[in-house]
């Protein structure tokens, strides 16, 4: 890498490999050469020297315009996204380590998978069909929330006549409207934060709102109120499983106003997909999924604040179309899909999904 022009398409040609080797990710780093993510395991390009200090300057002056420039350089860090001639999208983050610029680059097809080609369960498309409330996706970065909300949220602009307004930082996925108006609006870019432009939805005349992360207490809140006053809310949280998201949810607030949050949790959470990406035994990845819905039982543990109780309720409640996390994994293994060893690696309770493995 040395002039602009060649490190324009050093870095293209970096690219190109990400969509090309079927890799989700790409990882630059000063001292290393360039790092292709595939089936969740890091590898080298062959052939590529270490990069330098300088090249990363270089990158960061070809991939950043102006005003992103400054807000690198103040915040030392910072979100966007790149198109690849219309092939694919990135979702990246330039951001300093030891006063040395790195960069990390998340690849977004362009194409949106349904829920069958993305190996989900189809009657998360039931949560679609609600007219108001509240769906979270949730589980560790890198694993499919995003991908399985804009599956989610694609069904609808193909099945029904709504105006979706997604909220994103940066925007992933681009949606080409069909039944649906879809106004996509990216922070810094067309709001200034996720608070903000989540109030002004109920100006907006919105049916559908998909929140790319809650990060806040003013956001979280915002969004229990509009899920409250008729609006379908999409949005996800980076916690463990359905338990761990109703505890997150309410903590964000002061004590004095939990008791009234988790009246309203009760009263629009309408679900929760956790999920997990696991290497398959024959290559590739599938996923592992815990589903709540949100029935009786449920709410009137949230309500009580009983939220350790809420994983006996999900295993006693498969007819109803809940799954608990080590229930999909034992699952998978009893297929020959994934090794138990890996099943193993991503359970939260090790000792349970020996015993369903038995």
């Amino acid at each position: 890498m040395e002039n602009r022009t060649q490190v324009e398409a050093k870095f293209t040609s970096y690219l190109e490999m990400v969509a090309g080797q079927n890799a989700s990710d790409l990882h630059l780093c000063v001292g290393r050469p360039p790092i292709l993510r595939i089936d969740g395991k890091l590898y080298p390009i062959a052939g590529e020297g270490k990069i330098s200090e300088q090249a990363m300057i270089e990158l960061s002056r070809v991939i950043l315009n102006e005003e992103q420039q400054k807000k690198f350089q103040a915040a030392k860090q910072i979100d966007f996204s790149i198109d690849l001639h219309g092939k694919a999208r990135f979702r990246a983050n330039l951001y300093y380590q030891k006063g040395l610029i790195s960069a990390a680059f998340r690849m977004i097809p362009s194409k949106i998978r349904t829920l069958e080609e993305l190996g989900m369960p189809s009657a998360l498309y039931e949560l679609t069909k609600q007219s108001q409330g509240f769906v979270l996706a949730t589980g560790p970065c890198g694993h499919g929330k995003s991908t399985t909300l804009a599956a989610m949220i694609d069904h609808i602009n193909h099945t029904r006549q709504d105006h979706i307004i997604t909220i994103e930082d940066p925007l992933e996925y681009l949606f080409e409207p069909d039944m649906c108006i879809i106004d996509q609006r990216e922070i810094f870019q067309d709001a200034t934060d996720f608070g903000t432009a989540l109030r002004a939805v109920f100006r907006e005349d919105a049916d559908v709102v998909m929140v790319g992360e809650m990060r806040d207490l003013e956001t979280i809140s915002t969004a229990i109120t509009a899920a409250e006053t008729g609006h379908l809310i999409f949005a996800t949280l980076h916690t463990n499983d359905a338990a761990q998201t109703v505890d997150r949810m309410v903590d964000v607030f002061p004590a004095h106003q939990q008791n009234q949050i988790r009246m309203q949790l009760a009263q629009n959470l309408l679900g929760i997909i956790s999920q997990r990406l696991l290497n398959r035994v024959d290559g590739g990845r599938v996923p592992a999924v815990e589903i709540l819905y949100n029935n009786n039982a449920i709410a009137n543990l949230i309500r009580e604040g009983k939220t350790h109780q809420i994983n006996l309720v999900i295993e006693t409640s498969r007819e109803q179309g809940m799954n608990s996390l080590n229930s999909s994994l034992a699952g998978l293994v009893k297929r020959g899909i994934v090794s138990f060893e890996e099943a193993e690696t991503y359970s939260t309770n090790r000792e349970e999904l020996k015993i369903l493995l038995r």
